[in-house]
């Protein structure tokens, strides 16, 4: 039984706004963006923050520059090369990443219809899949924060720790996807390629890293770094520890249904991509010219011997950040150049061979 009753008022007011409702429904779904006259653009490489955008500068010549309405204050405008690669940067969060992403899309100063889009950032790292200064290419992304939290000492004694999928009994429940940003999942095409093309590159490393990495007992944590396949988690808040680290495995597990294995966490791809598939359903952007990049700087979880404070609290002292930044362009340009150089068989989609 209800637990109110609609008066007469109520109720005329409730089925005009029903029917405006159902009406705007139907004309958004008619309506169809209008064509850009943009600048047609190959490759956009998606960075999060200044230094990771630096690298690619650092390499490639971006001699134009559009300013776009909407961009972050810090990041106002993408830089363009003469042969059709482009970079922005968004700002660092989901926030800033959904709004600079949009704010590209809707701007349409560039044709977007048939770019390929390199999110490339760095990330903390798993020791179980990678070490620092690792390139890591993922097939999903997961968001981690979306989930209810319990204060972790309140939790049940048979769970791990304080969270649970939202609207779910117990930590080890898939939830039911009501906010359709929780995972997505990647062109397999394009993955394969992005990987193989990056698979033999020398990646940078430095005398910190190795250091550090040598503290753990266990490849490859303590290996060099090197091109690996696995996936991503996005959240807005970082974590550090061994419970939490195994709270990221667990729910990446749930969340795509055993087939992904977490390795890296960093904060905004489920942001970034949830706006690339808005614009995807005005024929703005193809979902299947999306690869994901990220290289480790830190470790998520400390070796034997080092707490979960210190592990965030000196994450610098790692020594994976350079490498890190370094290595995004050493394991990305391999499937930008790629795309641009053979642009004939790449404009129509990822060639199968």
């Amino acid at each position: 039984m209800p637990r109110f009753a609609l008066t007469p008022l109520v109720s005329t007011f409730f089925a005009a706004a029903l029917a405006a409702s159902v009406c705007s429904s139907a004309l958004a779904a008619k309506t169809k963006a209008p064509k850009t006259h943009g600048q047609p653009v190959k490759v956009m490489i998606i960075s999060m923050f200044g230094p990771e955008a630096q690298v690619w500068h650092d390499h490639l010549k971006f001699d134009r520059k559009v300013a776009i309405p909407g961009f972050s204050p810090d990041y106002p405008a993408v830089g363009c090369t003469s042969d059709g690669i482009c970079q922005m940067t968004t700002g660092m969060g989901h926030a800033n990443a959904a709004a600079s992403v949009s704010a590209l899309i809707w701007s349409r100063q560039f044709d977007l219809s048939k770019t390929y889009f390199l999110i490339a950032g760095i990330a903390g790292i798993d020791p179980q899949q990678g070490t620092v200064g690792s390139a890591a290419w993922a097939r999903y992304l997961v968001d981690f924060g979306i989930q209810w939290e319990l204060d972790a000492r309140e939790a049940p004694a048979d769970w791990q720790g304080g969270y649970l999928g939202i609207n779910t009994k117990s930590p080890v429940e898939k939830p039911p996807l009501d906010y359709r940003t929780e995972v997505f999942q990647l062109n397999e095409t394009l993955l394969q390629r992005a990987v193989a093309l990056s698979k033999g590159v020398e990646l940078v490393d430095s005398k910190e890293a190795a250091a550090f990495r040598a503290k753990y007992t266990y490849a490859p944590a303590n290996q060099p770094p090197s091109v690996i396949q696995c996936d991503t988690l996005a959240g807005d808040t970082w974590f550090s520890g061994t419970r939490l680290g195994q709270r990221a495995r667990d729910f990446t597990r749930i969340m795509t249904d055993g087939k992904g294995t977490y390795c890296t966490t960093q904060q905004e791809d489920n942001a970034t991509y949830e706006a690339l598939k808005r614009g995807a359903a005005s024929g703005l952007v193809d979902l299947n010219r999306i690869a994901d990049l990220r290289t480790a700087s830190d470790f998520d979880r400390p070796p034997d011997g080092m707490s979960d404070v210190d592990n965030l609290l000196k994450y610098q002292e790692q020594g994976g950040f350079v490498p890190a930044v370094q290595n995004l362009y050493r394991a990305g340009y391999p499937l930008v150049h790629a795309i641009v150089s053979d642009w004939a068989h790449y404009k129509d989609g990822v060639p199968a061979q």
